[in-house]
């Protein structure tokens, strides 16, 4: 109906997509077992910080081992800012549950 077509890998061969096998592997590791999610706004703040320090501290070993941000940006500026702090920014998410 939207036009997206599944595309799995072949069993038992993650080498297929090596990046994404990365980088889920480091997701989990760094983020997802290492903490306790209480709520959904609270996974949203955990992983929102996660990905900060992903892209915008943590040196990549396949670049020099620098952080991201220093490919797209090489004087260090961050990604966009807060949401709540952007002056277009999009509305909160309502809290759930």
């Amino acid at each position: 109906q939207r036009g997206v077509t599944l595309d799995f890998s072949r069993p038992g061969k993650p080498t297929d997509n090596a990046f994404i096998e990365a980088f889920n592997s480091k997701l989990r590791s760094e983020c997802l077992n290492a903490h306790w999610f209480l709520s959904l706004e609270d996974a949203c703040e955990k992983l929102e910080a996660w990905r900060r320090h992903y892209n915008e501290e943590r040196p990549h070993s396949a670049i020099g081992n620098i952080p991201p941000i220093m490919l797209a940006n090489p004087a260090g500026a961050t990604s966009p800012p807060e949401p709540d702090q952007a002056e277009n920014s999009r509305p909160k998410r309502s809290k759930v549950g």
